[in-house]
């Protein structure tokens, strides 16, 4: 697995645990900024993880904002990425299992570290169940077509 992070200025310090939680987990990642709290576009950042997701550089991605809510529809965007937003492990839990999502979203504001390290744990440890839900999936990736991604 090989995973890469990024946040804006509103989600950086929580990003910068997320890091620390990777390390400890010995999970192959990149840290793709930003490196101040300087004042960034999260439009910018959710770009580069997802369509590094959606090239297969990266099995997962994660995006850290004030309330996730801008990277989770920024990403949700590009072609390939199934992004949710998440503030407990149940909904991580449900979007890997029965979703295949392959963008985590935090929200700084909205989840304390202890518990936004519970919900990237169980994000990383929860395959995708398929089966019944796999045709759910197909029917996402028909959308994308339909839209024109």
């Amino acid at each position: 697995m090989k995973v890469i992070i990024a946040s804006d200025h509103a989600g950086l310090e929580l990003r910068r645990e997320l890091v620390n939680a990777l390390k400890e987990l010995r999970v192959e990642f990149d840290d793709v900024g930003p490196t101040t709290s300087a004042s960034v576009d999260y439009p910018d950042f959710a770009r580069q993880v997802s369509k590094a997701v959606a090239a297969g550089d990266y099995t997962l991605g994660v995006l850290v904002c004030g309330a996730g809510i801008g990277m989770s529809i920024t990403a949700n965007k590009y072609r390939g990425i199934r992004a949710a937003l998440c503030s407990t492990e149940y909904e991580a839990r449900m979007a890997r299992a029965h979703n295949d999502a392959n963008v985590l979203c935090l929200g700084q504001r909205v989840v304390g570290v202890g518990l936004a390290r519970s919900i990237l744990d169980v994000f990383l440890a929860t395959p995708f169940e398929g089966g019944r839900h796999q045709k759910r999936l197909d029917k996402i990736r028909e959308a994308e077509s339909d839209n024109g991604r």
